[in-house]
């Protein structure tokens, strides 16, 4: 930024020292360019003018036009207020002031022509507006707000100190004439021509100040495809000079381990999705550039039968690999169906974690460095700097968003050519989001469940069906399945009112008592081996129910257990209610999910069960999810190195502004890579302008 946009807010009339200030820390908003680009986050049409007699209620902005009869002072302390009678000869309209009186007494007068606009409420078939927006009709503040109007976010400091949105559509107005003629362009002008946008000065322009509601649109269209455009450019360019930088192990030739297994001891068919992975993995590693490749797949699609082919593929080219999971729990549960699978394969296969016995340690240590241990399953405990390998050419992570990025780094940083990396997770991620926080990396779904699993039956039944639950469940224990019961909290809130854990184990232990039943209970305030100890007699199938909080999200594989039953569902977010789901349907059974909520149910918390009830496909529920609560908020973005920082776009709704903003990157950067090209110079500015900036948009490597 230069120029008049990088000029200090303080310098712009009606601002000064204090309220530059106060816009600084509450809005980040520091130079005229910052304040230009702090965008309104909704408009009002102001082209129409209304006769106080068509006020309904419904209505949720109005305009009028007319002259203050009367002013009267109400009330005393906190409750005086100041009421004026205004009228257009058609009815009479209250505008009423609880701030500020003294200044509005002074300054609007009775008997001169207003323009009044605000939201009516009702009271007694009286209509008023509290705090309205006046303006003397033909006086320059009238004029400025245009035919449509913005409005900006603010803060109670904001408003406290006299900076309300009214306020900042002025500073806006004062900052665009000033910097008028001097934006410069911030797209190449055969780009710019060849999508048929706005100039960046005119679209600044018409996003504080729309021209008409077609002009509003094209505004918004130029500003969030240029944004998001920038965002894959740079995301487009890290990965090609990643691929140019670093170079990757050369895994050739598919051998005796993978043959071995794929023919002989495959326990299933694999899905067409399966398929189709494996071979994007193969091919990747078979390139000579380094992998990073994110594995989506849901709940049960089988990433783990994914990761251990593309393992035994580097085992076939001599070198070493390692899975690492977040908890120990989701370690020994990879290390078991690994094993499981291998069956007497010659594989040399080990799990470290921070329960591994020092003798064991000192094998595996010794087998690392020597390369006779094959594949090494583990946690954290794999990041020491102790763990080091002969030849380590590929890491495999699992549920990756648990752990920072320096983690991730450390790992692979345990050979001199950094290893290939697979990262899978089994959160769901929204098309424009992967795109985004994984849009250096190559990204590959697994959409296909295997065969022979049914959909898991999901049902909603508020607290009154709490009888007709607990009959489902013995029906369920007397057919020999286990059932999953589980609560948001773990002792009593005085604030929340769900059921929580303890008074929940105490029902459930009187409705299902001993010797006829068996109860385990988990939680995180538990210490981690009494934890395994209660989901290890569970798993054994030593208690039929299990009584829990959300610690049994990941990890947690139990076929035998088909009934999934929230307590207070309305508390969960859909990526939760989405994962607790898949601790059930991972037999042949027919599984079931109950959503228990109260009577009371906010329109978001609705929207989330309906959804439930609706599909059990993940990528459709991260998509509701994703429009419910915005993409910084879904689980895996905020430990991923991405700091989500979009000024106007919004991943939810702009899904194909997005696309087609990749689309142009990866064409220009097709014929000119380095943007060397005099008419891509811009390009390559903005870029290295966005690297001094530090907006890391979550290079995984």
């Amino acid at each position: 930024m230069s120029g008049l946009l990088s000029q200090e807010i303080k310098f712009l009339p009606g601002v000064g020292p204090r309220k530059a200030l106060i816009l600084n820390q509450e809005l980040k908003v520091f130079t005229l360019g910052d304040l230009i680009y702090y965008f309104p986050y909704k408009y009002v049409d102001r082209t129409k003018f209304y006769l106080i007699r068509e006020i309904s209620g419904d209505l949720p902005y109005i305009q009028v036009k007319g002259r203050i009869t009367g002013m009267e002072l109400l009330g005393a302390g906190r409750n005086q207020r100041l009421v004026a009678c205004f009228t257009d000869g058609t009815a009479i309209l209250e505008l009423i002031w609880f701030q500020g009186i003294k200044f509005v007494s002074q300054t609007v007068k009775t008997g001169i022509e207003y323009v009044v606009f605000g939201k009516p409420t009702a009271f007694n078939n009286q209509f008023s507006i509290v705090h309205p927006e006046i303006d003397e009709s033909n006086s320059e503040a009238s004029k400025q707000t245009g035919f449509i109007q913005a409005f900006y976010n603010t803060s109670e400091r904001l408003k406290n100190n006299f900076i309300h949105s009214r306020n900042l559509l002025k500073f806006q107005y004062s900052a665009l004439q000033l910097v008028k003629g001097s934006i410069m362009e911030s797209m190449p002008a055969w780009l710019v021509q060849k999508l048929g946008m706005m100039s960046l000065e005119l679209a600044l322009i018409n996003i504080h100040f729309p021209s008409s509601p077609q002009a509003l649109k094209q505004a918004e269209y130029r500003l969030k495809f240029e944004e998001l455009f920038y965002i894959q450019l740079k995301l487009l360019h890290l990965k090609e000079d990643r691929h140019k930088k670093f170079k990757g192990h050369i895994f050739e030739s598919v051998g005796s381990n993978f043959n071995d297994f794929f023919y002989g001891h495959l326990p299933f068919k694999l899905t067409n999705a399966q398929k189709r992975v494996v071979k994007e993995i193969r091919k990747d590693m078979g390139t000579g550039r380094q992998m990073n490749r994110l594995l989506q797949g849901d709940v049960g699609s089988g990433k783990t039968m994914v990761a251990l082919m593309s393992m035994l593929i580097a085992l076939d080219n001599g070198f070493q690999c390692c899975l690492m999971a977040p908890t120990e729990i989701l370690a020994n549960q990879h290390f078991t169906s690994i094993q499981k699978f291998l069956g007497e394969m010659p594989v040399n296969l080990k799990l470290l974690t921070g329960s591994t016995k020092k003798s064991e340690r000192a094998v595996i240590h010794q087998e690392l460095l020597n390369g006779s241990l094959n594949i090494l399953v583990g946690t954290h405990a794999l990041l020491e700097d102790i763990v080091q390998f002969k030849s380590l050419g590929l890491v495999v992570i699992d549920e990756q968003h648990r752990f920072g990025v320096t983690q991730r780094a450390r790992l692979w940083r345990k050979n001199y050519i950094p290893p290939h990396v697979l990262v899978m997770t089994a959160t769901p991620i929204p098309r424009t989001l992967a795109m985004t926080v994984y849009g250096d990396l190559d990204v590959s779904v697994i959409d296909e469940l295997p065969p022979g699993r049914k959909p898991i039956n999901t049902v909603h039944y508020f607290e009154n069906k709490r009888a007709e639950t607990y009959d489902f469940i013995r029906q369920e224990i007397a057919k020999g399945r286990q059932i999953y019961i589980v609560y948001p909290l773990i002792s009593e809130s005085e604030k929340l009112d769900y059921k929580n854990l303890e008074v929940g184990y105490e029902q459930v232990s009187k409705v299902f008592p001993t010797p006829d039943y068996s109860i385990s209970m988990v939680h995180g305030k538990m210490k981690p081996a009494l934890k395994d100890q209660e989901m290890q007699r569970f798993k054994n199938g030593e208690t039929q129910i299990l009584v829990a909080t959300t610690v049994i999200e990941v990890g947690v594989d139990v076929p035998n257990a088909s009934v999934m039953i929230i307590e207070s569902s309305e508390r969960f977010g859909l990526s939760q209610l989405h994962q607790l789901r898949g601790r059930v349907g991972r037999g042949a059974e027919q599984s079931y999910c109950m959503l228990l909520s109260g009577f009371k149910l906010s329109s978001d918390s609705r929207k989330r069960i309906e959804t439930m009830v609706s599909t059990n496909d993940g990528f459709e529920i991260a998509e509701v999810d994703m429009r419910l609560r915005g993409p910084g908020d879904i689980e895996g973005t905020q430990q991923s190195g991405i700091a989500f920082d979009l000024k106007i776009s919004n991943l939810a709704k702009d899904g194909q502004i997005l696309q087609y903003a990749r689309d142009n990157a990866e064409t220009i950067l097709l014929t000119d890579p380095s943007l060397e090209e005099p008419q891509n110079d811009i390009l390559r500015k903005q870029l290295i302008a966005l690297r001094k900036n530090h907006l890391n948009w979550g290079s995984i490597s």
